[in-house]
């Protein structure tokens, strides 16, 4: 399945980084998120033998559904392996090795498991460089996957990408197609600082246009990935992709929404997201997790503080709502926002009151992919 976000699709894309000329080849080369993810993994470990991957599930036969494949045979036990249950001793294993010249990748099948590692995450990975002046650094890259599907409930779809970036010393990158994953990844697995890497299990499927060999997407910089004038939609992730559906239906009711995706939450690309707001006069904010203390409060208290003159509307955000994650299909449905919310969002700050007109309803009910494809379990 592919959708209009590729970098050489036709699609404007403002700060867009290319890769070094005659690193890779100019041919379409359409891969799935999940592909791109398994890409990264193999050309940082090829180029660097201090890597190595370490994770719950890393080397069984899912392989973290497909994105560590490959991986052992290649490189071999020593260099990626299973490990207990036990993620804040693991993540301390790891910062050790990362103090020691090593770059460590740490992979978990759920973000909500980091949260068994907070003291070592918080109080150590990313205070290590301040506390020592600057002259230790704590290269670790950990994966986390977030997302809905399969009744993942309450304590094992939960998107904290809000929760990292409150902590001084982290970077949080949260792509939303297969290009950037593959680039983001490699970004931070070559830096210097802890990077927290969620990736969306709902966009594993979704293709992309990847070049082969190595490329990097810097982190700090996002993407507008379509151009408007109307109205500037921030989004994150699965929400990119939801937005790009909305906004396709909204030019049915004339409004031109542009799609500004940060790609990095920390660093934030300021002032990319500033320069569209302040040509539109008009933002909706649109994330992967709820509303109160979360990402899109952070970009709207940036534009009040930066750009208030500039605001025509009010300022709308589609989030998820403040109460734990539904187990139940049919609670999900309700519970997950998509592209009608977001045109409904879009149709409030240009005035009509938060009705969508009956064109562009329509428009996203007939669309042939309704919403990205469903996760399905076990893990």
């Amino acid at each position: 399945m592919s959708v209009p976000v590729s970098r050489r699709a036709g699609v404007p894309a403002r700060h867009a980084e290319p890769a070094a000329p005659g690193d890779i080849s100019d041919a379409v080369r359409m891969r799935a998120f999940r592909q791109a993810i398994n890409e990264a993994l193999h050309e940082a470990m090829a180029r660097d033998d201090r890597t190595f991957i370490m994770g719950e599930g890393v080397d069984d036969p899912k392989l973290i559904f497909g994105s560590t494949a490959g991986l052992k045979e290649r490189f071999g036990p020593e260099r990626v392996f299973d490990i207990p249950l036990s993620e804040n001793g693991m993540t301390g294993v790891i910062i050790g090795a990362a103090l020691a010249g090593m770059r460590p990748i740490m992979t978990h099948q759920r973000i909500d498991f980091t949260l068994y590692a907070m003291d070592q995450i918080a109080n150590h990975a990313a205070k290590r460089c301040y506390a020592s002046g600057g002259r230790q650094s704590v290269p670790i890259t950990i994966r986390a996957l977030v997302g809905c599907g399969w009744g993942q409930g309450p304590q094992h779809s939960q998107s904290l990408q809000s929760v990292f970036a409150h902590i001084p010393g982290l970077k949080v990158v949260m792509p939303s197609s297969a290009y950037d994953a593959k680039g983001l990844l490699i970004s931070s697995i070559e830096d210097n600082n802890p990077v927290i890497f969620i990736e969306h299990r709902r966009l594993y499927e979704i293709e992309d246009d990847v070049p082969d060999g190595h490329y990097k997407v810097p982190l700090g910089r996002g993407v507008v990935k379509c151009e408007g004038k109307d109205v500037t939609v921030v989004a994150v992730s699965l929400m990119v992709f939801e937005s790009i559906r909305a906004r396709q239906a909204l030019a049915e009711a004339g409004i031109d929404a542009e799609i500004v995706d940060p790609r990095t939450i920390k660093p934030l690309d300021v002032n990319l997201i500033l320069e569209s707001v302040r040509k539109t006069g008009r933002l909706v904010i649109v994330d992967t997790a709820w509303k109160t203390c979360g990402f899109s409060a952070e970009i709207a208290a940036l534009a009040a503080e930066e750009c208030f003159g500039a605001l025509k509307a009010p300022i709308r955000r589609v989030t998820l709502p403040d109460v734990p994650t539904p187990t139940t299909s049919a609670l999900e449905k309700i519970y997950y926002p998509g592209a009608l919310d977001i045109a409904r969002a879009a149709c409030d700050v240009m005035g009509l009151g938060g009705k969508v007109p009956p064109a562009v309803e329509a428009s996203i009910a007939g669309m042939t992919t309704p919403t990205a494809p469903q996760f399905f379990g076990p893990f």
